[in-house]
């Protein structure tokens, strides 16, 4: 039987929950979102035409490359992720996107400040010391090698692990052409229009083509690459095992028959690392889907969308270096149509703490190879590394449609639990999203289902 409030106890209820309501403290008024910068439109599309770089030929034979599938005779391995850079970044075409994920672990030591783990491999043979990554696949036992093994396994102490997916490369070009002084100048503004509540962290790292010179961060979860070239190159060695003459030394000589560095300069002189590089700076940038971007509830979306608070960090749109703007430690310039373009990235490419960080830091040998400590990186900083290990950068929406698993982990399945995994920085938006109406959070959604 149910059992009925007295008329005296409902309406104390209903006082005391009247009063919880009122004290409830609300948001501070989101910022006003960044200014829009002025300026022709950078190309975007999903048709593997290259955006003026170089001719759609060179573009098609980059893509070639791009899409090979490594064997071991070509120095895949010992250990590694993926057979191919398009395994890795194929959706909805090369260079974009997957949901492939990788494994990486670690552990705090008595200080409480991020070790790396010691893998050890082939029996012990060897350990694997300076990296974070933990790969999947290995080469051997095989015909050559068949009594070896090297496989890598977590060891037990190393009690930090996340997987982090796939990124986009699509476009990537034009966020390498980003002067440095606007992505500090977003870090101070919103540092400014939020009383600090928001602070995006500027990260300068190593320019691994350039020994000394450093630049602020931008690709990679932990943004520990400001070139393209650094980013290829690292993933070149740790994804597929493949040394270059940015990475020249093997992770483990375990199972090793290739000689080095696997990856030569061909014929032309271009090695396989600097066709990565030039088809992804090549690359158009992910493109809306124009339907869906045309309805009445996704361009209400959209103006929700600045209206709590977002925009602040998924900034809406970036422009690029001006014509002959020198980047990349003095190596490469600014030219062509990544000059002084604008786009629509829906990011601000600095790290963040909205309360979804792995624990885990940047390892530096590994991401800017065994000798980089012959040189002194101007502006590096390993506090600032070890300090932002809780820190992940802000994921650029633009393409987001065609993730089915989101934030860097791959946790989140739909858009809606994303934004419900913000915290930390990111707590007064997600709060005000909250508030909205059933409709106005549906009109949201219904915009990233756009982008």
């Amino acid at each position: 039987m149910t059992r009925r409030l007295r008329p005296h106890r409902a309406w104390g209820l209903a006082l005391v929950v009247s009063f919880l309501a009122a004290c409830r403290t609300s948001p501070p008024a989101p910022p006003p979102p960044p200014p829009t910068p002025v300026g022709p439109e950078a190309v975007a599309g999903f048709d593997d035409r290259s955006n003026g770089l170089v001719s759609d030929s060179v573009h098609a034979a980059d893509r070639t490359v791009f899409d090979d599938v490594e064997e071991i005779g070509d120095g895949l391995g010992p250990i590694y992720n993926a057979q191919s850079c398009r395994e890795c970044h194929q959706n909805p075409t090369s260079g974009g996107a997957s949901q492939v994920t990788e494994l990486r672990v670690g552990r705090l030591g008595p200080d409480g400040r991020f070790r790396n783990p010691d893998v050890a491999v082939g029996r012990g043979a060897d350990t694997i010391r300076g990296r974070t990554l933990v790969n999947d696949r290995a080469i051997c036992p095989n015909a050559a090698v068949p009594d070896s093994e090297v496989q890598e396994r977590v060891p037990d102490e190393d009690t930090i692990s996340t997987r982090r997916a796939s990124l986009n490369l699509l476009g990537d070009g034009l966020v390498e052409a980003v002067a440095d002084a606007t992505l500090l100048q977003i870090a101070r503004d919103q540092r400014r229009v939020t009383n600090g509540r928001i602070h995006g962290q500027a990260l300068f790292v190593p320019i691994v083509e350039s020994p000394g010179m450093t630049g602020v961060g931008r690709f990679g979860w932990k943004d520990q690459h400001a070139s393209v070239l650094s980013f290829a190159g690292d993933a070149y060695l740790n994804e597929m095992g493949i040394t270059n003459v940015l990475f020249p030394d093997e992770v483990t000589n375990v199972c090793n028959t290739a000689a080095e560095p696997n990856d030569k300069p061909g014929p032309d002189g271009v090695s396989d690392i600097d066709r990565f590089a030039r088809f992804m700076r090549a690359t158009k940038a992910p493109a809306r889907d124009s339907i869906l971007a045309a309805t009445a509830a996704a361009k209400w979306g959209s103006t929700l969308f600045d209206s709590i608070g977002c925009v602040t960090c998924h900034v809406r749109s970036l422009m690029t270096a001006a014509a002959g703007t020198v980047i990349n430690g003095g190596r490469d310039t600014v030219n062509g149509p990544l000059a002084g373009r604008v786009f629509h990235p829906f990011g601000d490419f600095l790290l963040h703490d909205v309360g979804t960080g792995d624990g885990i830091a940047i390892a530096v040998p590994e991401h800017y190879g065994r000798r980089y400590g012959r040189y002194t990186w101007r502006e590096f900083s390993m506090d600032s590394v070890l300090g932002a290990r809780n820190k992940v950068r802000t994921a650029p929406l633009w393409g987001v449609r065609f993730r089915p698993r989101l934030m860097h982990d791959g946790n989140s399945v739909t858009l809606r639990d994303a934004i419900e995994r913000h915290r930390r920085e990111a707590a007064d938006v997600t709060e005000r999203f909250r508030d909205l109406t059933p409709a106005e959070q549906a009109a949201i959604i219904s915009f990233l289902k756009s982008l």
